[in-house]
């Protein structure tokens, strides 16, 4: 019988095979966790999240289809109650703080222990916040202070499909290729990259590139 204070259901997502299997197995011995759903993009994550309401959710930064950033945005305004764990390989500090801007309760590096992996889904089941060292409450406070007193970002003005054309292009896909993926046209595509470019002020597709970078919507340059 599961506790009351302990997640009665999880689901993981990640585009990498091999991690989303080491942690459904790593989270599958505990006797009081179980997985409802396993996902390998952000479209699909977000569909899933939707149906399954689950307890707690381990959301990759990086996906294709939809970053997880965006994905947690989603998330959030359609389940709710889903308490959000962020898995990721980078310990920047904006990252960090644009994933608890968009309501994430943890975040925690892919390089971590199976301890804190555990640590964090349970920590996000009773509420909590988990950062996975070595990022520091002081340095994340810092950051979101000073994100607070920016200029605004045009970014936040895109709306939901521009952002899914948006990562989706920088990711290197065709029009023909994201219409397929969304179920639209073409055309359709063609005038929703116009709105977007017009929106955030870019010339051309290597300002794009590093517009998503710079909003974690795809890895950044090593």
């Amino acid at each position: 019988m599961l506790a009351d204070n302990l997640p009665r259901k999880s689901r993981l997502a990640d585009d990498h095979p091999v991690v989303r299997r080491g942690m459904q197995a790593l989270l599958e011995s505990e006797p009081d966790f179980s997985i409802v759903g396993v996902a390998a993009d952000g479209l699909e994550t977000v569909r899933l999240a939707e149906r399954l309401k689950p307890d707690v959710l381990v959301l990759d930064l990086m996906m294709p289809g939809l970053s997880g950033l965006e994905a947690l945005r989603i998330i959030r305004e359609r389940s709710p109650r889903s308490r959000i764990v962020i898995l990721s390989m980078y310990s920047s500090s904006a990252f960090v703080a644009q994933a608890l801007q968009n309501g994430a309760i943890g975040y925690i590096l892919k390089g971590c222990t199976e301890e804190n992996l555990v640590r964090a889904v349970r920590e996000a089941a009773a509420g909590r916040r988990f950062l996975s060292p070595p990022v520091t409450e002081i340095a994340l406070n810092a950051y979101i202070e000073q994100s607070k007193a920016g200029v605004f970002d045009p970014h936040d003005t895109l709306t939901p499909r521009q952002r899914e054309v948006l990562q989706m292009a920088a990711e290197g896909k065709t029009n023909g290729e994201i219409a397929e993926r969304l179920n639209i046209s073409p055309r359709t595509v063609e005038n929703h990259r116009a709105g977007i470019m017009k929106k955030l002020g870019l010339q051309n597709h290597t300002e794009l590139i590093r517009h998503a970078m710079r909003h974690g919507l795809i890895p950044p340059d090593d």
